[in-house]
């Protein structure tokens, strides 16, 4: 396995109701590293730049709404194979096929209200990280 960079958001409802710090703290407890990570309050637009992949299907106005309801946290998780330990950690999409001790589990309120968002690929994942970071913010 190789060391590998992968982003990461805390979404809107989280960040609501205060996990950043709890949700942190799983992700470091399985081994990964935040290596850049700022609060921000996207605009409808930007998350609709974001999520553009996702413009055809009918939940995305829905989802750039939420994405820009609340303040979210933007970061970049480094580890051994990040990207599938950050999904790990992370948990199924659906709270209620998450596995135990997984951040949805835990925190999400639905499918849409899930707590977390993490790249699926190194390209997605280096995409993203380019997204809302320029390399002089990436201090691992």
């Amino acid at each position: 396995m190789a060391v590998q960079r992968t982003f990461s958001i805390i979404k809107p409802d989280a960040t609501k109701r205060n996990l950043t710090g709890a949700i942190n703290a799983k992700f470091e407890a399985a081994g990964l590293r935040i290596v850049a990570q700022k609060r921000i309050h996207l605009t409808k637009a930007q998350a609709g730049v974001f999520y553009a992949v996702h413009a055809e299907r009918p939940f995305y106005d829905e989802l750039c709404e939420f994405m820009a309801s609340e303040p979210i946290v933007v970061q970049v998780l480094e580890g051994e194979d990040a990207i599938a330990k950050n999904r790990e950690v992370m948990g199924a999409t659906n709270p209620a096929e998450a596995d135990e001790g997984t951040i949805r589990k835990e925190f999400a309120l639905s499918i849409g209200e899930n707590s977390v968002h993490g790249s699926d690929a190194p390209e997605t994942a280096a995409e993203e990280i380019a997204y809302f970071f320029s390399g002089l913010e990436l201090v691992g």
